[in-house]
């Protein structure tokens, strides 16, 4: 959430380079109610937004039991108010202006703490995704994948044993405002098991459990 659209593109093109889907809001009572009624990994809340304010949100959300990490931005450098942001709510804080990477630093950092570790390599069976490198790796064999195909498979391979439905999916690997079909997940399904499965002669990684939807194997 972030009302200086040049900052919120800026980080939302380079969050989304990293493999990261991002949504923005501009105005902070539209952030708060996706915050509520969305399921985030993670919340970058500017504290100076129309309506509801960064603190405001930060307090409500925590009210509301939601305990998405939350990293807070503010051109406010006082000690006051960095320990209000905290006390709020926040995870942590950053002053503006800010470089890109150490904002990519911190949010890696928050997302791997203990409610929500984030692995170096992820791996199943003799496939193996490096999130740092992003190589993908079968049997030793380098595999090309398209961004968003390297996002669906980090996605699943984190939630690997878990049964994700077309809408967790699209939730977690496409933007809210990307104008998607449930059918789009079953054809980057298609696209990933045609690179990682079909070549290879192993079991299948990703398996389809019907009703329900898909799941890459323990």
């Amino acid at each position: 959430m972030e009302d200086d659209h040049t900052i919120a593109q800026a980080i939302k093109e380079g969050l989304e380079q990293e493999s990261f889907a991002v949504d923005v809001d501009y105005d902070g009572n539209d952030g708060f109610h996706s915050a509520a009624n969305e399921e985030y990994d993670l919340i970058i809340l500017d504290v100076m937004l129309p309506g509801m304010d960064g603190f405001e949100i930060a307090k409500q959300l925590r009210v509301e039991k939601i305990h998405c990490p939350i990293l807070m931005l503010t051109a406010k450098d006082r000690v006051p108010d960095k320990v209000r942001g905290l006390n709020t709510g926040a995870d942590d804080y950053m002053v503006k202006p800010f470089s890109f990477e150490e904002l990519l630093a911190r949010v890696k950092a928050l997302m791997r703490r203990p409610h929500q570790k984030l692995e170096e390599i992820l791996q199943t069976e003799d496939l193996s995704l490096n999130t740092v490198t992003k190589e993908v790796r079968r049997a030793d064999k380098l595999i090309s994948l398209s961004a968003k195909e390297y996002a669906l498979l980090e996605y699943m391979l984190r939630n690997k044993g878990r049964v994700l439905s077309k809408n967790n999916i699209m939730t977690h690997v496409w933007d809210f405002d990307a104008d998607i079909l449930p059918n789009t997940v079953e054809v980057f399904i298609n696209y990933l098991r045609a690179k990682i499965d079909k070549p290879f002669k192993g079991s299948e990684v990703i398996q389809t459990v019907r009703g329900f939807g898909y799941k890459v194997v323990e």
